[in-house]
Order: C-alpha cells, then sequence, then structure tokens
C-alpha cells in the first residue's frame, strides 16, 4: 500500500504541474499491478471486439450535463429574479453577493481588491469563507462548468468550432497553456500597481452575471469577440489559456475529496472522453500505457463537468469522494 501511494502521489503532483501549464509527460514509473494490465492489453486481441461491443451498446444519455445545465441555469436566474422582484434571497452578482444574509464573494475577486487596496480587508476574508469551503469540497473548478453563465455559452461555441473543423472549414488552433498563469500574474500585478480591479473590467463571468440581473449594456461587445474568436480561431481560449478565476479555484480544489476517478482495467483506450472533455490535459492519463495505477483520480485542473462520465462506454470514469466510496 505504501509503494502505491508514492506512485499515486508523484502523480499527484505532476497533475498540479499541469494545472499550471505544464505539457503533460508519458510517466517514468508505473505500479506493477497497473503494468499487468497495460500488459495484458497489448498482447490481448480480443480488445478491439470488446471495444465494439462497449460502443455498440453505450448509452449516451448525458446525463450529467443536463444536471449541470439546469444548476447553472437556475443559479443564474436566481440572481436575476431576486433582484427584479425584490425578493431579496440572493442579492447581488457572481463576483459577490448575500444569500439569505450571508455574504459570499468570489475568491478570485476579493483576492484582487485586496491586491487594488494593498492590505488585508477583514470583510472580505469572511465574506470569502463560506465559498472557500464550499468549493473545497466540490473541487475549486466546479465553479466553471456549474455556475458560471460564460463556460455554458462557451460551450456551445465550441459545438460550432467542432462542427466547423469536422467539415474541414477551419482547423483548431492550441495555444500555450502556461498563457493562464501568465494571465493570473498579470493581473495581479496590475492591481497591485494601478489600484483598480483590471480584471473585473474585462471578465466575461462578471459580465455575463451583471447584464443578466441589471440589463444588457456594450461590455457584451467584449464577450461577444472573445466567443467568436473562440469559435473561429481555437475552441474554448478564454477559460483554458487566460482566465486566472479557473487557476485560482483549481488551486482550492486541490484536496477536495470530490473528483473523477479513472479505473485502468475496464478501459479500451477509445479517446471518446478526450474528445468530450472541455480540459482535455487533465485526462492524459487514459492514454494507452499511461495509468501509473489501477484507480487515479483526475487532476484539480478537472471542472467535474461530467462530460466523461457521460462518454465513457464501460464506465471507467465515475464521480468518486475519497474515503467514502471504500466505505459503501
Amino acid at each position: 500500500m505504501e509503494y502505491m501511494n508514492q506512485f499515486l502521489k508523484r502523480r499527484f503532483l505532476d497533475q498540479i504541474a499541469v494545472m499550471f501549464g505544464r505539457e503533460a509527460k508519458k510517466p517514468t514509473a508505473i505500479s506493477p499491478e497497473a503494468q499487468t494490465i497495460h500488459l495484458y492489453k497489448r498482447g490481448n486481441r480480443d480488445l478491439i471486439a470488446e471495444k465494439l461491443h462497449a460502443r455498440a451498446h453505450a448509452v449516451h444519455a448525458n446525463k450529467w450535463r443536463n444536471r449541470r445545465w439546469a444548476v447553472l441555469i437556475i443559479a443564474n436566474l436566481m440572481f436575476t429574479f431576486s433582484f427584479w422582484f425584490d425578493i431579496q434571497i440572493l442579492e447581488g452578482a457572481l463576483t459577490a453577493s448575500r444569500f439569505i444574509g450571508f455574504h459570499l464573494i468570489d475568491l478570485n475577486s476579493a483576492l484582487q481588491v485586496m491586491l487594488a487596496h494593498k492590505h488585508i480587508i477583514v470583510n472580505l476574508v469572511i465574506g470569502t469563507g463560506t465559498v472557500f469551503v464550499l468549493w473545497l469540497i466540490l473541487g475549486g473548478r466546479t465553479f466553471c462548468s456549474w455556475v458560471c453563465p460564460y463556460h455554458l455559452l462557451a460551450e456551445w461555441a465550441e459545438k460550432i468550432h467542432l462542427d466547423l473543423v469536422k467539415k474541414k472549414l477551419l482547423t483548431d488552433q492550441n495555444i500555450d497553456r502556461r498563457l493562464r498563469t501568465l494571465s493570473w500574474i498579470v493581473f495581479a500585478v496590475l492591481a497591485l500597481a494601478t489600484g483598480y480591479t483590471v480584471f473585473e473590467s474585462i471578465s466575461p463571468t462578471g459580465i455575463i452575471s451583471r447584464a443578466l440581473i441589471y440589463g444588457p449594456g456594450l461590455a457584451l461587445l467584449w464577450v461577444l469577440a472573445l466567443l467568436v474568436f473562440e469559435i473561429f480561431f481555437s475552441r474554448r481560449a478564454w477559460c483554458r489559456y487566460a482566465c486566472p478565476i479557473g487557476l485560482t479555484y483549481g488551486v482550492v480544489g486541490i484536496f477536495s475529496p470530490l473528483r473523477i476517478k479513472y479505473t485502468l482495467d475496464g478501459c479500451f483506450h477509445e479517446g471518446d472522453c478526450r474528445k468530450v472533455c472541455l480540459v482535455p490535459h487533465v485526462l492524459d492519463t487514459v492514454i494507452k500505457g499511461r495509468a501509473v495505477a489501477t484507480e487515479i483520480p483526475i487532476g484539480p485542473d478537472c471542472t467535474r463537468c461530467g462530460l466523461c462520465v457521460d462518454t465513457c462506454p464501460t464506465g471507467s470514469l465515475k464521480f468518486d469522494v475519497k474515503g467514502l466510496s471504500k466505505l459503501l
């Protein structure tokens, strides 16, 4: 058990490095149990037949996608209806709000404000406490796929982009993922140097949230420009390569008990999960020959969107709560 923990610990550190922009690498050390399965798959001629059978009988119900879209839409409309009908259940916007009297402040926004003011603001620290605990439990980037309104628009734009790529009308352009870490640093420095929360003025998350509540404005043109860029040049460019919110919540979710767990034994490595994944670099472990153990939690940059769970024909990717699944 101890040596297995060493493999997983090393893998965990690699996943954190990948979150900050390092390219995923083929592991140098693999557990004996995982090596046995890899060897079996390489020499098993029946694997292709099993793969085709699994695909033919797979049922893609989009269960988790539909749940996620419902939660995201309801969460954002709660802000809208609370303001329109003055029912004071959820006041404010995603950047800063109050739910039945409890202050909720976005972690990245709070950090930007404190950097701009150059001191720790006690009220902001209190307001971020509940939010911090919530996303620590659920996995930080769960915010991105289950709450962020821009994420939903970008997901729809991605479908258009992929359709155009399939028709060979354009090609997808990859950008260095380290740019997101650089973006986080740049906006932090700008807040510190200017005394102004520069990022909040261009954040599509905040712009859309405020537009839903208080009405549309010219800032939506910036959101439209981002979506056009993602449709015709690089899929989900903002979320993958620029948005510091995702990195902030990814760090928060490093020790989250809720994660997607990968099981090597039943996987046929058909790659369907990586095709639908919103952040496919987190699924490098499903590539044939790369799993370092028989069961591996997906890294902290995973948004827990559930698309891979819906797509996997053998159930090799599932939602899991650390420590709880063994008790059930």
